[in-house]
């Protein structure tokens, strides 16, 4: 069945990625982790809330012996992002000599990670990498190295898969982009 156009708020998207198309890239990327990650137990720090979906589905399929944890983090409002990283819900677990996995939901500015890892980092863990599932590269403004990207996309506003436009479409199953 093909996707319909859905419209959120005052804003119409057309579909994007299908879900399907969604587990594979996931399913890609949890080879990679468990490959790399293997006999070095991760602690997977998920951020909260966009990245819910993709945690949920990612982390199903690591096979390596692991740790979750959430933080919540905001710097989007409408379809933009503020510019300003506000910490809403902090990471409380000993991170010193653990090898951190940030998993993120899209990484398109890199502010939140531009604020979020030097954070990390000052807590002395053996390795911080980051495990997207969005990259827009050409969005970037902060100098960030990521290892484990799940897709890259253009700069175009997305929702669904816990992605949202101001709280709405975070429940699709597929993602969609704004026409």
């Amino acid at each position: 069945m093909a996707l319909a156009q859905i419209t959120l708020h005052d804003k119409a998207f057309r579909p994007y990625l299908p879900a399907n198309e969604l587990a594979a890239a996931v399913t890609a990327l949890a080879v990679r982790l468990n490959h790399d990650y293997v006999d070095r137990r991760p602690l997977f720090v998920v951020v909260l809330t966009g990245a819910f979906m993709f945690a949920s589905d990612l982390l199903k399929q690591i096979a390596v012996p692991c740790e979750i944890v959430f933080i919540r983090v905001a710097s989007y409002q409408g379809t933009g992002s503020t510019g300003v990283v506000q910490e809403i819900l902090g990471l409380r677990e000993e991170i010193a000599g653990r090898h951190l996995v940030v998993v993120e939901d899209i990484v398109d500015t890199g502010t939140t990670l531009h604020h979020l890892l030097p954070t990390l980092l000052a807590k002395g863990p053996a390795s911080v990498e980051v495990a997207t599932l969005f990259l827009k590269p050409e969005c970037l403004r902060h100098d960030l190295t990521l290892k484990y990207v799940a897709r890259e996309i253009s700069n175009d506003f997305v929702v669904g898969y816990g992605l949202d436009y101001d709280g709405l479409g975070r429940n699709l199953p597929d993602v969609y982009v704004a026409v």
